[in-house]
Protein backbone atom coordinates (compact mmCIF):
# COMPACT_ATOMS: atom_id res chain seq x y z
CA UNK A 1 0.00 0.00 0.00
CA UNK A 2 1.64 3.52 -1.20
CA UNK A 3 1.58 6.11 1.87
CA UNK A 4 0.64 8.71 -0.84
CA UNK A 5 -2.44 8.87 -2.49
CA UNK A 6 -2.66 12.36 -4.60
CA UNK A 7 -5.91 12.96 -3.60
CA UNK A 8 -5.32 15.52 -0.89
CA UNK A 9 -3.16 17.97 -3.22
CA UNK A 10 -5.90 20.09 -3.69
CA UNK A 11 -6.25 20.38 -0.18
CA UNK A 12 -9.09 18.55 0.75
CA UNK A 13 -9.63 14.76 2.72
CA UNK A 14 -11.64 12.27 3.42
CA UNK A 15 -13.75 10.96 5.65
CA UNK A 16 -14.91 6.80 6.38
CA UNK A 17 -17.97 7.62 4.65
CA UNK A 18 -16.14 8.80 1.65
CA UNK A 19 -17.22 12.48 1.69
CA UNK A 20 -14.26 14.74 1.04
CA UNK A 21 -13.69 18.15 3.16
CA UNK A 22 -11.72 20.99 3.41
CA UNK A 23 -8.19 19.98 5.29
CA UNK A 24 -9.37 23.26 7.26
CA UNK A 25 -12.64 22.14 8.10
CA UNK A 26 -13.52 21.83 12.18
CA UNK A 27 -14.08 18.08 11.64
CA UNK A 28 -10.39 17.61 10.89
CA UNK A 29 -8.65 20.62 12.90
CA UNK A 30 -10.54 18.42 15.81
CA UNK A 31 -9.22 14.86 15.00
CA UNK A 32 -5.78 16.74 13.25
CA UNK A 33 -5.55 18.38 17.18
CA UNK A 34 -6.06 14.93 18.75
CA UNK A 35 -3.71 12.96 16.48
CA UNK A 36 -0.92 15.90 17.55
CA UNK A 37 -1.90 15.56 21.05
CA UNK A 38 -1.66 11.38 20.89
CA UNK A 39 2.23 12.09 19.14
CA UNK A 40 2.91 14.32 22.31
CA UNK A 41 1.61 11.44 24.79
CA UNK A 42 4.38 9.41 23.44
CA UNK A 43 7.08 11.80 23.97
CA UNK A 44 5.82 12.07 27.27
CA UNK A 45 5.66 7.86 27.70
CA UNK A 46 8.94 7.91 25.89
CA UNK A 47 10.71 10.17 28.75
CA UNK A 48 8.90 8.92 32.00
CA UNK A 49 10.60 5.71 33.49
CA UNK A 50 7.64 4.92 35.86
CA UNK A 51 6.28 1.92 34.50
CA UNK A 52 2.78 1.92 35.48
CA UNK A 53 2.87 5.85 34.48
CA UNK A 54 3.93 4.71 30.99
CA UNK A 55 1.09 1.68 31.04
CA UNK A 56 -1.68 4.19 31.57
CA UNK A 57 -0.26 6.76 28.49
CA UNK A 58 0.03 3.61 26.49
CA UNK A 59 -3.75 3.27 27.50
CA UNK A 60 -4.37 6.71 26.72
CA UNK A 61 -2.88 6.57 23.25
CA UNK A 62 -5.30 4.03 22.29
CA UNK A 63 -8.23 5.81 23.59
CA UNK A 64 -6.94 8.47 21.28
CA UNK A 65 -6.50 6.86 18.28
CA UNK A 66 -10.32 5.51 19.05
CA UNK A 67 -11.72 9.08 19.20
CA UNK A 68 -9.64 10.29 16.58
CA UNK A 69 -11.28 8.00 14.63
CA UNK A 70 -14.84 8.71 15.37
CA UNK A 71 -14.48 12.27 15.03
CA UNK A 72 -13.12 10.96 11.44
CA UNK A 73 -16.22 9.65 11.02
CA UNK A 74 -19.14 11.65 9.88
CA UNK A 75 -21.40 8.37 9.82
CA UNK A 76 -22.85 8.62 13.83
CA UNK A 77 -24.31 5.31 13.84
CA UNK A 78 -20.96 3.74 12.99
CA UNK A 79 -18.18 5.37 13.94
CA UNK A 80 -15.96 4.32 16.96
CA UNK A 81 -16.56 4.47 20.56
CA UNK A 82 -14.03 5.41 23.63
CA UNK A 83 -15.14 2.40 26.12
CA UNK A 84 -17.57 3.37 28.98
CA UNK A 85 -14.05 2.72 31.22
CA UNK A 86 -12.06 5.50 29.78
CA UNK A 87 -13.54 8.72 31.41
CA UNK A 88 -13.62 6.67 34.83
CA UNK A 89 -10.20 5.33 34.28
CA UNK A 90 -8.67 8.94 34.77
CA UNK A 91 -10.52 10.04 37.23
CA UNK A 92 -8.95 6.48 39.29
CA UNK A 93 -5.38 7.49 38.53
CA UNK A 94 -6.17 11.36 39.29
CA UNK A 95 -7.42 10.82 42.52
CA UNK A 96 -4.82 7.84 43.19
CA UNK A 97 -2.09 10.20 42.45
CA UNK A 98 -3.55 12.78 44.06
CA UNK A 99 -3.83 10.98 47.39
CA UNK A 100 0.15 11.65 47.55
CA UNK A 101 0.45 15.00 46.33
CA UNK A 102 0.64 18.16 48.70
CA UNK A 103 -2.34 20.68 48.90
CA UNK A 104 -1.65 23.26 46.03
CA UNK A 105 -1.75 26.63 47.49
CA UNK A 106 -0.36 28.68 44.09
CA UNK A 107 -0.61 28.08 40.45
CA UNK A 108 2.20 25.97 38.95
CA UNK A 109 4.53 27.23 36.23
CA UNK A 110 5.21 24.22 33.89
CA UNK A 111 9.12 23.21 34.08
CA UNK A 112 11.91 21.60 36.78
CA UNK A 113 11.74 18.06 34.67
CA UNK A 114 11.52 16.76 30.85
CA UNK A 115 8.98 14.89 31.87
CA UNK A 116 7.04 17.37 33.79
CA UNK A 117 7.11 20.09 31.13
CA UNK A 118 6.07 17.48 28.23
CA UNK A 119 2.99 16.32 30.69
CA UNK A 120 2.31 20.01 30.52
CA UNK A 121 2.72 20.37 26.78
CA UNK A 122 0.38 17.09 26.93
CA UNK A 123 -2.59 19.59 28.92
CA UNK A 124 -2.47 22.26 26.68
CA UNK A 125 -2.75 20.44 23.51
CA UNK A 126 -5.23 18.54 25.03
CA UNK A 127 -7.12 21.71 25.70
CA UNK A 128 -6.87 22.72 22.32
CA UNK A 129 -8.06 19.52 21.20
CA UNK A 130 -11.34 19.82 23.54
CA UNK A 131 -11.37 23.26 21.83
CA UNK A 132 -11.42 22.39 18.55
CA UNK A 133 -14.05 18.85 19.42
CA UNK A 134 -16.33 21.81 21.34
CA UNK A 135 -16.43 23.97 18.19
CA UNK A 136 -17.17 20.70 15.73
CA UNK A 137 -19.64 20.08 18.42
CA UNK A 138 -21.73 23.45 17.32
CA UNK A 139 -21.83 22.11 14.61
CA UNK A 140 -22.71 18.69 14.04
CA UNK A 141 -23.52 15.82 16.77
CA UNK A 142 -20.56 14.50 18.67
CA UNK A 143 -20.76 12.28 21.45
CA UNK A 144 -20.71 13.56 24.74
CA UNK A 145 -18.42 11.29 25.88
CA UNK A 146 -15.80 12.54 23.68
CA UNK A 147 -15.75 15.85 25.27
CA UNK A 148 -16.12 14.36 28.66
CA UNK A 149 -13.04 12.21 28.41
CA UNK A 150 -10.99 15.60 26.46
CA UNK A 151 -11.82 17.62 29.83
CA UNK A 152 -10.82 14.90 32.05
CA UNK A 153 -7.33 14.32 30.08
CA UNK A 154 -6.45 17.64 30.52
CA UNK A 155 -7.15 17.61 34.28
CA UNK A 156 -4.59 14.33 34.36
CA UNK A 157 -1.73 15.75 32.66
CA UNK A 158 -1.82 18.43 35.12
CA UNK A 159 -2.39 16.29 37.80
CA UNK A 160 0.15 13.66 36.32
CA UNK A 161 2.77 16.96 35.95
CA UNK A 162 2.78 16.66 39.81
CA UNK A 163 2.88 13.14 40.57
CA UNK A 164 6.09 13.07 37.86
CA UNK A 165 7.52 16.39 39.41
CA UNK A 166 7.66 14.36 43.15
CA UNK A 167 8.75 11.37 41.23
CA UNK A 168 11.73 12.91 39.57
CA UNK A 169 12.39 14.95 43.15
CA UNK A 170 12.35 18.26 40.85
CA UNK A 171 10.76 21.42 42.62
CA UNK A 172 7.18 23.13 41.76
CA UNK A 173 7.60 25.96 40.10
CA UNK A 174 5.19 28.22 41.87
CA UNK A 175 3.72 31.46 40.15
CA UNK A 176 4.01 34.01 42.32
CA UNK A 177 2.50 37.35 41.30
Amino acid sequence: MKIYTKTGDAGQTGLFSGKRLSKAHARVEAYGTVDELNAHVGLLRDVTDDEPVRQLLLEQQHHLFALGAALADDRPERAYQLPDSATPGLEKAIDHMEADLPRMTHFILPGGHPSVSQAHVCRTVCRRAERRTVELADAVTVDESILKYLNRLSDYFFVLSRHLTRLTGAEEIKWIS
